[in-house]
């Protein structure tokens, strides 16, 4: 039997949100619901839960603001699945830079999107483990250290929490705004402040070691990968 998950569903469509809750309930998995932007918001940051469905165009507050606020709010990084009509490559940058983690349009298959869900669920999240690996990199959450291969990497305290949130999300990418977010909140520095930061992070983590492992998406942001 698959894992079951805590999953929350924000969508105002009522027929379309009944059929999800079906159809996932059907396999195991236990549901939460929001018909609002605002409901979402709070459902999502009171109750522990492992993937939050998200759709774009909601009542009271917009699926982007949505994803945005729980991202900034919350405390361990909750993945989250855009459900949306708006398939243009703009509004998937667009999700993306909000912080979603993955975008699914409509109309899609069930099966799809249970299979997207186990995928999201499954990725080590905050809060879950002390350690975070990729590859020849271990994070140390309740440390604050980092190590490649074993050996450790001196970084600032800034500079650590991006490799933080790089691994977090690994293999995804994460916008350059969610980093501005995380680190800076409401008044980020200009842009080229979290270009620099990036630098200097690749000098620790990458150039000792020959193969990269932090890559730039284009329009989108960074990634962290396994060499």
């Amino acid at each position: 039997m698959n894992k079951a998950f805590d999953i929350l569903l924000v969508e105002d469509n009522a027929d379309l949100a009944g059929n999800v809750i079906d159809y996932l309930e059907a396999l195991g998995h236990r549901l939460h619901y929001a018909a609002d932007g605002e409901a979402g918001v709070r459902e999502a940051l009171m109750r522990p839960v492992d993937v939050v469905l998200l759709d774009l165009a909601l009542p009271r507050r917009d699926g982007l603001s949505v994803c945005a606020e729980i991202r900034r709010r919350a405390d361990h990084r909750i993945p989250i699945l855009m459900l949306t009509a708006r398939d243009t490559l703009d509004d998937k940058l667009a999700g993306f830079g909000s912080g979603a983690d993955d975008y699914l349009v409509k109309p899609f298959s069930l099966a799809e999107l249970a299979a997207r869900i186990t995928a999201l669920a499954q990725r080590p999240q905050l809060g879950q483990s002390h350690s975070i690996t990729v590859g020849p990199l271990t994070i140390d959450r309740q440390l604050r250290t980092a190590t490649r291969a074993g050996q450790p990497l001196r970084l600032s305290p800034l500079l650590w929490d991006i490799l933080l949130l790089l691994a977090e999300a690994s293999p995804q990418p994460v916008a350059r705004a969610e980093i501005a977010r995380k680190l800076w909140g409401d008044e980020p520095p200009p842009s080229d402040a979290l270009r620099s930061h990036i630098h200097l992070l690749r000098q620790i983590v990458d150039k000792p070691f020959g193969a990269p492992m932090i890559e730039t998406v284009h329009s989108i942001g960074f990634r962290l990968s396994a060499p």
